[in-house]
């Protein structure tokens, strides 16, 4: 049965805050689409460091993500004031990537990007509970047009910052030789706009802030509850099966003879139709339901490495891409949609926080692990190829992991 019990009426007396929602959603997504594509290259050329020592540098963002989400969102949940919290970790985060300039060591890099994954792992998860917590009913429609705003920005994030960043001076100076001397200033800018995300989360209104406090032990709720378990599993199994892949797929259009203008086009592909699912998310859940939206997403995700891997035409590879939007809809949105119908609004931050912790931490570390030691042992098409298989058993498994008795219809 459905674990929701808290009543909206008081939320829905105040107005919804849609667009500093957006725009809380654009700058957060803006500032990671200047963070995720360039960091590890900026470690590489612009810092000098050897391949093993970024290995080692980026591995801590999910290992801190690990520790650091549940205690924001169980913190969230304990106050009542998520939206205080959020722009809390959105200014620490803001810091920490300003602070990423000046680091000059190896040791030096590992404690600031760990400084900043305290923080900034425990941006999404805290932005989709005080997002749902300051819409109203039904929440899921409109949630899908204000996360969308982050999909956009991301894009232009990563699209943009190669047009202009060679023509301004370095943020700081390079090692010799480097590509792009101006690459530093992508850690300013992300820090200002990680700013501004934080001003737009402490201006919005404290009284929509649904919910409730949760009090000392609530979160042995989520544990109880069968349905949030069995999510939790599903969540694991499919970052274990998607992460990994995903990031070692520039490997995998090398093997199919493409280069880095490929990757680059396939990356647009893949946002393309990624924008309208998620601007619409809340309209289909209400019409396939959110099981169903789940199922699409690791369907399509088994079709399109499948054809990665097991194709040997680079254009049919190309077209694969176009799936990876209907995946982030079906898994990365989906999934936080479904878990906010089966648990306590009261716990929201907390089960969000935990989701992010099992899949985008833990489910990443060992997805990003298994591929590094296939692609290694049996080359990079056979993560695609093996990932392809195991989506499609998982698909199977999925009447048993989130049953219809879980939730109901709303």
């Amino acid at each position: 049965m459905s674990q929701r019990a808290e009543p909206e009426s008081a939320k829905s007396l105040q107005p919804e805050p849609v667009f500093r929602l957006g725009g809380l959603w654009w700058f957060t997504f803006a500032s990671l689409g200047l963070y995720f594509p360039y960091y590890s290259l900026y470690l590489r050329e612009n810092a000098g460091l050897s391949a093993s020592e970024v290995g080692m540098i980026v591995a801590t963002v999910p290992l801190m993500g690990m520790l650091a989400q549940p205690l924001w969102g169980r913190l969230g949940d304990r106050t009542g004031s998520r939206s205080r919290i959020l722009a809390l970790v959105a200014f620490g985060a803001s810091v920490g990537h300003v602070c990423l300039a000046w680091p000059t060591t190896f040791s030096g890099y590992l404690i600031a990007t760990s400084s900043v994954a305290f923080f900034g792992s425990a941006l999404a998860p805290m932005a989709v509970s005080t997002s749902l917590a300051h819409l109203h009913a039904p929440a899921e429609r409109k949630y899908g047009r204000v996360r969308v705003m982050g999909t956009l920005a991301f894009a232009v994030s990563v699209g943009t910052l190669p047009l202009w960043i060679h023509d301004v001076a370095p943020f700081r100076a390079s090692v010799p030789g480097a590509s792009t001397p101006g690459l530093g200033w992508i850690f300013p800018l992300a820090g200002f706009y990680l700013l501004i995300a934080a001003a737009l989360a402490l201006s919005l209104p404290r009284q929509s802030d649904s919910g409730g406090k949760a009090v000392s032990g609530d979160w042995r709720l989520l544990f109880q509850n069968a349905a949030f378990g069995r999510l939790l599993l599903l969540t694991l199994l499919a970052y274990f099966l998607l992460q990994g892949p995903t990031v070692l797929f520039p490997l995998l259009v090398r093997a199919h003879g493409g280069g880095l203008e490929v990757i680059s086009q396939m990356w647009l592909l893949m946002i393309l139709l990624e924008i309208p699912l998620v601007f619409w998310v809340g309209s289909t859940m209400d019409r396939i339901g959110p099981r169903g939206v789940i199922a699409i997403g690791l369907l399509s995700a088994a079709v399109r490495w499948g054809v990665s891997g097991f194709s040997e035409d680079l254009t049919w590879v190309y077209a694969a891409q176009i799936l990876h939007g209907v995946t982030v809809w079906g898994i990365v949105i989906g999934i936080p949609l479904y878990a906010d119908r089966i648990m306590p609004e009261r716990l929201r931050s907390t089960g969000q926080s935990l989701l992010a912790m099992v899949g985008i931490s833990l489910g990443s570390i060992l997805s990003n692990l298994t591929t590094g030691a296939l692609t290694e042992h049996l080359g990079p098409k056979a993560p695609a190829q093996l990932t392809s298989v195991a989506l499609i058993l998982l698909l199977a498994l999925l009447p048993f992991l989130l049953r219809r008795s879980d939730i109901k219809s709303t």
